[in-house]
């Protein structure tokens, strides 16, 4: 059976040929100087899918607005603005954790990762639930390592909440206040529930098609916890190349992050065929996503699908293809 298509029928062929049937749920969006298309095979353009890490973008550049405002100083501690005491985890600093340098691990030993990880696969649950309080609890507990490179969704859980209390609000306000509405985004929010997800948001599915447990979480928000339908992401997408979206500095790489790769407030540029791609990628159980900047040419693609197999080449091969277009 043929997935019903909504939208840009060139770009519909074309996912189709890139994602193949893996993907039967998915969304696209590329955004040039020539104009934006967007596509939904298998859904319409306005249900909405987990973008799971390119939350922590969106955190970034948050991060970068609240710097502008003059709401938060980079070197700021995280006890300066969260009820932690005096633990170690509140000496870390803002900068540290918006470019992952934080010491923080992935994920404390105290959220027991591998029991819930274990009941991921076995029965499909979401393992991240902390509202607040519970996240705060972590992090008294957790002695943070050396300052280096170090990937953290415990970091950036933080960081977004550190970010919500500086601005006297919560994240999910704080998202609407200033990405959602400013840009227009119709569809684009943190649900902290099963209770909040809006109607038409999407079911995700495992690589093997086995359903999972929307990924919700007061305290997941800032580091995986957004919702988006592909339409929002492409108007973030183009005021992100254009200059509009709040905290655009965030896209500016500052620091190392691994082989040939430099990251500026949770985005991460690298070099390809010598011209530097801005972009994240996300995940969670049963959704995977892509969002990808060519800032030289003003092209950005964006790939959102309900099954959780990776979509992260697929994506640069878009963007390649109409970047070239652009060039």
């Amino acid at each position: 059976m043929t997935a019903a298509i909504h939208g840009d029928e060139r770009l519909a062929a074309r996912l189709g040929e890139l994602l193949g049937p893996r993907h039967p749920v998915a969304a696209a969006a590329v955004v040039s100087p020539r104009g934006m298309a967007v596509v939904g095979r298998g859904t319409d353009l306005n249900a909405d899918f987990e973008i799971g890490s390119i939350s922590k973008g969106v955190t970034g550049l948050l991060y970068a607005d609240a710097l502008t405002r003059g709401e938060i100083d980079p070197d700021a501690t995280l006890g300066e603005l969260l009820p932690l005491g005096d633990v170690p985890a509140a000496r870390v600093t803002l900068r540290s954790l918006s470019t992952h340098r934080s010491g923080l691990p992935q994920l404390p030993k105290s959220a027991q990762p591998w029991r819930r990880t274990i009941a991921l696969w076995r029965r499909g649950t979401n393992p991240y639930g902390e509202d607040l309080e519970q996240l705060l609890d972590q992090a008294r507990d957790v002695p943070p390592g050396k300052p280096r490179p170090r990937y953290s969704n415990f970091g950036f859980e933080l960081l977004g909440h550190a970010l919500a209390h500086a601005a006297a609000t919560t994240y999910p306000q704080l998202v609407h206040r200033r990405v959602a509405t400013p840009l227009k985004l119709d569809c684009f929010y943190a649900p902290g529930t099963v209770d909040q997800l809006r109607l038409g948001a999407l079911n995700g599915r495992s690589r093997r098609g086995r359903p999972r447990q929307p990924w919700t979480g007061e305290g997941l928000g800032p580091a995986g916890g957004i919702r988006a339908s592909i339409t929002s992401m492409a108007r973030m997408t183009a005021a992100m190349l254009d200059g509009s979206a709040p905290g655009i500095t965030a896209l500016d790489p500052i620091a190392p992050f691994g082989t040939d790769a430099y990251i500026g407030a949770a985005w991460i540029t690298v070099q390809v065929k010598g011209q530097p791609i801005t972009w994240h990628n996300g995940g969670t159980g049963g959704f995977r996503s892509w969002l990808g900047l060519d800032r030289s040419t003003g092209t950005g693609v964006v790939i959102l699908s309900a099954t959780a197999a990776p979509v992260d080449r697929h994506g640069f091969a878009l963007l390649a293809e109409h970047s070239r277009d652009n060039g």
